[in-house]
């Protein structure tokens, strides 16, 4: 989401970062490229009146005008713009009752996706917040809602209520608040009926159902996809039910991001959730300083860092470290490490929370670097045996035509695979040596100071400039030489296979 407005804005930053004055028609034709840029997001008119009046306004100060840089000033004053249409600083956590349960009321249209969203919440509450939660279905009338989210909360871990026919959904919200308080749960959860339109049976009966379960949280799920038409249908809820905040799902499509910059704006809620994929986990609380951080091409580490510590296995990590660190890096390690990659979004997932990926996106994509190069790597080592997997030079032209025909690819991708994995064994036992010092200096390249250091990396108030501007470095931020200019070589090790030929991470630059 947001890839066509963040292209836009960085083009019209670009063009601004290459003046050392800016006078005021330069600020006043930026402020008209912006306008367009949001338009074609498909943000309300209305929000996008109000945002250029206000940023048009601060750009025309002094400390702009006389700014040593200006664009630079130009840019911090549309993020401030962006952080306040999305909701301002601070992000807006779940309202948790004092005194449990805490009821959580999800309501929307059919198809807008509650009932996954109401499993990727329970799950999020009992991994973060270690809350007993317990689900219930009251969608009596789209076929096999009541199984679906049954099955969603044995795929979670989490309790639903048991599945009584014949009773009309008030009925079931009383036994669901009954079994909760029984049942000593802390969090239920209401997936409410949806329909394809508005109307006014849906509206009277999320109404009762409200009244009778007193939610502490009355959400609106909104697929980001219908773009306006899911603003329109959080005013009509918000109108009928005390809604407390939105959640927009499919937020990982190809979405233009309006909605998303609209909603706050027209409604007043606060966005809380994005749904970020099909995956049962796939749920990133919303904060409006990553998201426009995202917007600016500053990437999102912070959201990076969270995945990494919710999805990675702690213990396989500090094995792996031990083996790096007396530089010994088998097929199996470099198959850990895809999948792992897997687990964090993907190829495309990590390049959009990265900052400045988007200036060398095109040269990415032109080397064949893909989710689905990771998967065909995958599946060349997987046919592998245990034997060859430990010992690479045992793989003769015989085993590599057998490897290729097992995983469904050509002999030249099994040899290309190898070639990435003895680049990438030399450079660990490379780094291996001196006692390790050189996994230090690695450390060193980001920053250091583990977890906290890492996300101190994203989601602050002033962000620097957009890459491509005169004061920002070449390349990726701890990626030395993954810049416009790229050769070839190895890979870079934990993140699998497939960056473009020739970029060494351990080459010292010029």
């Amino acid at each position: 989401m947001f890839e066509g407005l963040s292209e836009r804005l960085s083009g019209v930053f670009d063009r601004l970062s290459g003046r050392g004055v800016l006078s005021e028609k330069d600020i006043d034709e930026a402020m008209r490229e912006v306008r367009v840029a949001l338009l074609e997001a498909d943000v309300a008119l209305p929000v996008v009146r109000e945002f250029i009046d206000k940023a048009r306004e601060s750009a025309r100060g002094e400390a702009v005008i006389r700014s040593v840089k200006p664009a630079d000033q130009v840019i911090k004053i549309v993020y401030d713009g962006l952080v306040d249409m999305l909701g301002g600083e601070t992000a807006e956590d779940l309202r948790l009752a004092l005194n449990p349960p805490t009821v959580i009321m999800m309501a929307g249209l059919q198809g807008s996706g509650k009932t996954t969203m109401s499993a990727k919440l329970a799950l999020r509450l009992l991994k973060m917040e270690r809350k007993k939660v317990i689900m219930a279905s009251l969608d009596v009338r789209r076929p096999a809602a009541m199984e679906q989210l049954a099955v969603l909360g044995k795929e979670a871990g989490v309790d639903t209520l048991p599945i009584l026919a014949g009773q009309a959904p008030a009925d079931i919200a009383r036994r669901a608040l009954s079994a909760a308080r029984l049942g000593g749960f802390d969090v239920l959860i209401l997936d409410t009926a949806g329909r394809t339109t508005l109307d006014e049976a849906m509206m009277s009966e999320a109404a009762e159902i409200a009244r009778i379960a007193s939610p502490a949280e009355t959400l609106l799920v909104a697929d980001s996809l219908t773009g306006q038409d899911a603003v329109r249908t959080a005013k009509a809820f918000h109108e009928r039910l005390p809604l407390t905040g939105l959640v927009l799902t499919r937020t990982d499509g190809d979405a233009r991001g309006g909605a998303a910059l609209s909603m706050r704006a027209v409604t007043g809620l606060p966005i809380k959730f994005l749904g970020t994929g099909e995956r049962i986990d796939a749920l990133e609380v919303f904060d409006a300083r990553r998201v426009a951080g995202r917007i600016l091409g500053q990437g999102d580490v912070v959201a990076l860092v969270e995945r990494a510590a919710q999805d990675l296995d702690e213990a396989k990590a500090l094995s792996m470290a031990k083996k790096l660190a007396k530089g010994q890096f088998d097929l199996d390690d470099m198959a850990d490490q895809l999948l792992q990659m897997e687990k964090l979004g993907g190829m495309e997932g990590l390049m959009g929370m990265l900052p400045g990926v988007q200036k060398v996106k095109k040269q990415i994509a032109e080397s064949g670097v893909s989710d689905k190069s990771i998967r065909r790597q995958r599946a060349i080592i997987g046919s592998m045996t245990r034997k060859e997997r430990k010992k690479p030079d045992l793989l003769q032209a015989s085993r590599k035509r057998r490897i290729a025909a097992g995983a469904g690819v050509e002999v030249s991708e099994v040899n290309r695979l190898l070639k990435q994995h003895r680049q990438m064994q030399d450079a660990f036992k490379m780094m291996a040596r001196d006692g390790g010092k050189g996994f230090a200096r690695m450390a060193g390249m980001f920053g250091g100071g583990g977890l906290e250091a890492m996300k101190s990396m994203g989601g602050g108030a002033k962000p620097p400039p957009l890459p491509g501007a005169d004061s920002a470095p070449s390349g990726l931020p701890g990626l030395p030489g993954l810049g416009p200019k790229m050769g070839s070589g190895p890979t870079l090790p934990g993140l699998g296979g497939g960056l473009p030929p020739g970029f060494n991470p351990f080459k010292k630059p010029r």
